[in-house]
């Protein structure tokens, strides 16, 4: 089942970008948890579109209308069900598609997969407007997570070429993460955020569009979850970052610069402090083996540019079976990784908390 993820805490993601709503079925969340929806709206917020000159002029008050499993404010253990209304569709401006698939969309895969009987109206539930219902889910797993003393926050670490600087791997902090979580673009060097805002804006007025990479980090996550080979922390994680539209590529700690490291410098020292383990370094991200280590976790996710762009491309008619000019109406973002941070958070927080509560249970 493609749009279901989890072992412990189970989501369920449905709609279409076009229909009459979007939402997300939440079975197995602990019981008891308080609902603070100042904070839920907020992150909802954070990936609404039409915030600001960067984003698709779309405009969507993305308001969850919780069904079940909150009552008198705190979350019952039942399944908890959020539907979010769609409000602004322009369903014409995709009607050509049905012809002729956007290069870089799931038009042409979804067709197959679906028999063409799928909805594409704005990319149906390929569409990232199904990150709504995921950010809402992420939202409540950030509510429990913090109960446990884990926090998870990310950066905007690069847009175009343009490098905002890293966390630091050992010693980023709930605070630091907090802090970015406010921020209306979350960066840790405002003149990176001045250069890549001017890229962005390049594009747009090209017709264009850039990708780049968001770094994350989970910092309070206890040693010793998650399991070997087939079923690491590593695995679930790149599982449901991978279910992130736009996601094509996911590292941990060093990542792909592992490739040109020795030994001597990529392992990680161990050594005791007031009586907890702690490594010198953090190349490994927080994992080792399949298994947290008690450091921060650190994990990247590259975004690919938006496929839906102004400029004319040549592409296949499938009805005409010649390949013939395509311009693309509707309203896209020629970046959608100034929205992408509280969309990987999300993932990574139900991701964390599937393990966190799964590990509950063997460590009983």
């Amino acid at each position: 089942m493609g749009s279901t993820w989890g072992n412990t805490i189970k989501i369920s993601i449905f709609g279409e970008s076009h229909g009459t709503g979007i939402g997300v079925v939440i079975d197995g969340f602990p019981s008891g948890v308080a609902y603070d929806e100042a904070f839920v709206l907020r992150e909802m917020e954070r990936r609404a579109p039409g915030r600001n000159k960067q984003s698709t002029a779309r405009k969507e008050p993305d308001r969850p209308e919780i069904q079940s499993g909150i009552y008198n404010g705190k979350t019952t253990g039942t399944p908890i069900c959020a539907v979010i209304r769609n409000t602004n569709q322009r369903s014409n401006d995709y009607a050509e598609l049905a012809a002729q698939p956007r290069p870089g969309h799931a038009d042409y895969t979804g067709m197959l997969r679906y028999d063409s009987c799928n909805d594409p109206r704005g990319g149906g539930h390929f569409s990232g407007r199904l990150t709504a219902p995921l950010v809402f889910a992420g939202a409540l797993c950030k509510l429990w997570l913090k109960e446990q003393g884990v926090t998870v926050g990310s950066h905007i670490q690069s847009i175009a070429q343009i490098q905002d600087m890293p966390f630091d791997d050992v010693e980023v902090t709930a605070e630091q993460l907090d802090t970015l979580r406010n921020a209306e673009y979350p960066v840790n060097n405002p003149r990176a955020l001045e250069a890549m805002l001017a890229a962005i804006e390049e594009a747009r007025e090209e017709q264009d569009s850039v990708g780049g990479v968001i770094e994350c980090a989970a910092v309070g996550l206890p040693a010793g979850i998650g399991s070997p080979m087939l079923d690491s922390v590593e695995s679930r994680l790149s599982s449901i970052l991978f279910g992130v539209p736009a996601v094509k590529g996911v590292e941990f700690g060093a990542g792909f610069a592992f490739a040109a490291l020795r030994g001597s410098h990529a392992n990680d020292p161990f050594y005791e402090e007031n009586g907890v383990v702690k490594t010198e370094t953090n190349n490994n991200g927080g994992i080792l083996g399949g298994i947290t280590s008690g450091m921060p976790l650190i994990v990247r996710a590259c975004i690919k540019p938006t496929p839906s762009i102004g400029m004319v491309q040549d592409t296949l008619n499938i009805r005409t079976g010649k390949v013939e000019p395509l311009s693309i109406h509707g309203r896209h973002d020629p970046c959608i990784v100034t929205r992408a941070a509280p969309v990987v958070e999300a993932a990574c927080a139900v991701a964390l908390a599937d393990l966190l509560k799964e590990a509950k249970g063997y460590h009983a």
